[in-house]
């Protein structure tokens, strides 16, 4: 479903050229739940920002769905972004001026759903999601984990092929954040594909495998015996090892 092949991002200033992400090979199957996992500054949000068509790779192939979509326009990458990507973020990014209903319905709206076909799409995800009866509240009005489900809901109520994660638990505390998580695997069990940017090895076991990344490659695991990777990254403390193929099965 995902491929990436030698994928590179480089950020250009006058004075410096930083490799957000150097080489990386990928590939995710459908109904996989595939963890991210590495310190700040790794390169997993740049990572996730491609797969989601929000950027584009410097160069290097990313086949979805057996399309490449590495070199698609910015107008092509909103079209398929809305076909098939789901979004979930760390700050929620809900509408305050939009009840619970209008921002779970703004994805069929872009999409020129049939506003009937709308009503019954987001009264079904409201049910499956615990909140149909906070649908007329405000984001303002709800806990962090109701605000969380709310974004859950808008990302799957389009019925995306993918779902992107990007630390859908940074802003929750920690029941709220197990919680969260139990919903994602929930939703992986019955199929949904989840692809999810997490710093934290507890919450990266929910997925089914996890891609390491540390100064933008893709990594083995770390060998530090806490299987946790460092929050401030000293390349010369920890023993990271290349893969000899970075490419992950």
């Amino acid at each position: 479903m995902i491929k990436t092949t030698d994928l590179v991002k480089m950020f250009t200033t006058e004075e410096v050229e930083t490799t957000a992400l150097n080489s990386v090979n990928i590939n995710v199957e459908r109904g996989e739940f595939v963890s991210i996992m590495g310190p700040s500054g790794c390169g997993k949000s740049t990572l996730l920002s491609i797969l989601g068509l929000l950027d584009s790779p410097s160069s290097g192939s990313y086949e979805f769905l057996g399309e490449e979509v590495s070199n698609y326009s910015e107008r092509e990458r909103a079209d398929y972004r809305k076909q098939h990507l789901g979004f979930i973020f760390q700050s929620f990014n809900l509408i305050d001026d939009l009840s619970v209903y209008d921002n779970v319905e703004l994805p069929l709206v872009y999409r020129e759903v049939p506003k009937s076909q709308r009503r019954a799409q987001v009264g079904a995800i409201l049910e499956q999601m615990g909140i149909a009866h906070r649908r007329n509240h405000y984001p303002q009005q709800l806990s962090g984990g109701q605000q969380q489900r709310v974004a859950v809901a808008r990302a799957l109520v389009s019925d995306p092929d993918v779902i992107l994660a990007d630390e859908p638990t940074g802003n929750l505390d920690s029941a709220h954040g197990e919680e969260v998580m139990g919903l994602l695997k929930q939703l992986n069990a019955q199929g949904s594909t989840i692809v999810m940017v997490t710093h934290s090895a507890s919450y990266a076991k929910y997925g089914n495998r996890t891609i390491y990344l540390f100064d933008g490659s893709v990594v083995d695991k770390p060998t530090n015996g806490n299987g946790e990777l460092p929050k401030t990254p000293q390349p010369e403390e920890e023993n990271y090892e290349k893969q000899p193929s970075t490419e992950v099965r």
